[in-house]
């Protein structure tokens, strides 16, 4: 098999995989190629705006596991490749050089035992570090159930390293994926939390689950992820919406993957990392998953409406990131700018804020924007159901969304 046949494979194998981030690593340029600091995300943006890319592969799509919803499991008759160490390394540096990429994203199926697999990522590391002297980005995924000592020698070669929880219950990862276990994806998880510097995954660590495999409600992945913030410190949490690859009688049957859903998980998840949400803010029993029609943010305000208006002179922090439109970037500018005078509509529209969903719920000098009813909640979701539909293209309809 050559070397382009086994890319188209394995490169295709590794699609599925969501949890694909490289910000926050300072890995510097001292001699040899490349600049971590520098590089990112396949085809997502940064954090400060730039379109990046990384190379995304898989070492292997051979497995010994049996998981029902991947298309790699063990009992499926898919074509197989393996990639060495060396070509490996050999693909991203032309890569690198030709500027296809900024990095390199390494998974792998789980061929012979963990440890066995573990090594042989180790070993492709260990020369793009030191025959190829590649200070570019990498981000790895770990191998469950693999030894310590070879997880922090992986941790000394790459930027991020990782480890995907795949369900948010142990119940559901028994039912689709009963060779793996959550303890050991946590046992990951905390050694990289542990031992974390500048020379040991710099960038951190992500995690992806994927949605709607299982019953679970968007409370408990919510759950799941809030509990794995505080627990493990991770950069990012991935949610990737279930694709019917297999069929299998534990499967569900859905023709289309739950895209809208995942959507709002992001959202929600943002509101976790940025807003000072809680989960049970946004979720609880009685209300156990997000409305599809609205954005969380929006959602919960028009379930607190006795909270709006807020004063835009007055109001601090956290109470202006409570507001449909303002994000902590445009609050942190209203702040500064209010010191040295009174802010009006005008002011906020030169601020590049979306008075389009924000006018409902703010006041400026104790004036209402002059064509917005606060208190008719029903024209104000039907508006913002509008909106979020031109922004996202949901295709969802007006006569739908909930009184």
């Amino acid at each position: 098999m050559t070397i382009k046949e086994k890319l188209i494979i394995l490169s295709d194998s590794a699609k599925y995989d969501a949890s694909c981030s490289s910000s926050g690593s300072t890995r510097s340029n001292d001699s040899g190629t490349g600049n971590a600091a520098y590089s990112g995300i396949c085809h997502s943006f940064a954090s400060d705006g730039r379109c990046i890319s990384l190379l995304k592969i898989l070492m292997t799509n051979s497995c010994i596991f049996d998981c029902k919803y991947c298309i790699n499991r063990r009992s499926n008759d898919v074509k197989r490749a393996i990639f060495t160490p060396t070509e490996i390394c050999e693909i991203t540096m032309n890569f690198y050089k030709r500027n296809y990429i900024e990095g390199l994203f390494l998974s792998s199926g789980i061929i012979k035992s963990p440890d066995f697999t573990m090594e042989k990522l180790i070993e492709t590391l260990y020369l793009l570090r030191n025959k190829y002297h590649f200070n570019g980005y990498i981000h790895v995924k770990a191998i469950p159930g693999a030894s310590d000592i070879l997880l922090k020698r992986l941790g000394s070669l790459a930027d991020r390293v990782s480890a995907n929880i795949e369900l948010p219950t142990t119940t559901g990862l028994k039912l689709l994926a009963p060779n793996k276990e959550e303890s050991k994806v946590t046992k990951i998880m905390k050694t990289i939390k542990i031992n974390r510097s500048k020379k040991f995954t710099p960038a951190g660590q992500s995690t992806q689950m994927i949605v709607g495999a299982t019953s679970e409600s968007d409370l408990e992945i919510l759950g799941k992820s809030e509990s794995l913030y505080n627990n493990y410190s991770l950069k990012r949490v991935f949610y990737s919406a279930y694709i019917p690859v297999n069929k299998d009688r534990l499967l569900p049957t859905i023709k289309t993957p739950p895209l809208v859903r995942e959507n709002r998980l992001y959202q929600a998840d943002w509101l976790l990392r940025f807003y000072n949400y809680k989960v049970d803010d946004l979720l609880n029993k009685d209300n156990p998953n997000f409305n599809i029609l609205l954005d969380p943010k929006a959602d919960w305000a028009l379930r607190h409406l006795d909270e709006y208006p807020k004063e835009i002179n007055e109001a601090s922090y956290y109470d202006l990131l409570k507001i449909p439109g303002i994000g902590p970037k445009n609050a942190r500018k209203i702040i500064s700018t209010r010191k040295y005078y009174k802010l009006e509509f005008k002011d906020l529209k030169k601020m590049n804020i979306s008075l389009k969903r924000a006018k409902y719920f703010i006041l400026c000098n104790g004036k209402y924007f002059t064509d917005t009813n606060v208190f008719n909640k029903k024209i104000i979701q039907a508006n913002l159901v509008l909106e979020d539909k031109i922004i996202n293209n949901t295709g969802v309809q007006l006569s739908l969304f909930n009184e």
